[in-house]
């Protein structure tokens, strides 16, 4: 099982967590949830308490990827199966991304 903390401009929103390659969820943190204020992450994971499953990597997270040569690169620069949508997702979006999304990895204890 992997995890990625998700951030809307810098603040934790949520978790999304990889139990195996054919099972995501994504809980948006409780904080997050009670704040008013604070947007959904995306008009696909709108702002509830329940977690979101699926079985493949969500739309959202899967377009933040790159495609083609570039994802090529990708993982053969950073020692990435290129099928790893996770695995890529959690060592490419951790900066510089196009939009207010931003993920890190999740240490367990």
């Amino acid at each position: 099982m992997r995890a990625l903390g998700i951030y809307h401009h810098g603040i934790f929103a949520g978790i999304l967590t990889e139990e195996n390659r054919q099972h995501y969820v994504f809980r948006y943190d409780d904080n997050y949830f009670n704040d008013a204020g604070k947007p959904a992450i995306s008009l696909t994971l709108p702002k509830t308490q329940k977690e979101y499953s699926s079985r493949f990597l969500f739309p959202f997270f899967f377009n933040m990827l790159s495609e083609g040569v570039n994802r090529k690169l990708q993982s053969t620069l950073l020692r990435i199966d290129e099928e790893d949508n996770f695995g890529l997702l959690a060592a490419t979006a951790q900066y510089d991304t196009i939009g207010a999304i931003t993920v890190k990895p999740v240490i367990s204890k």
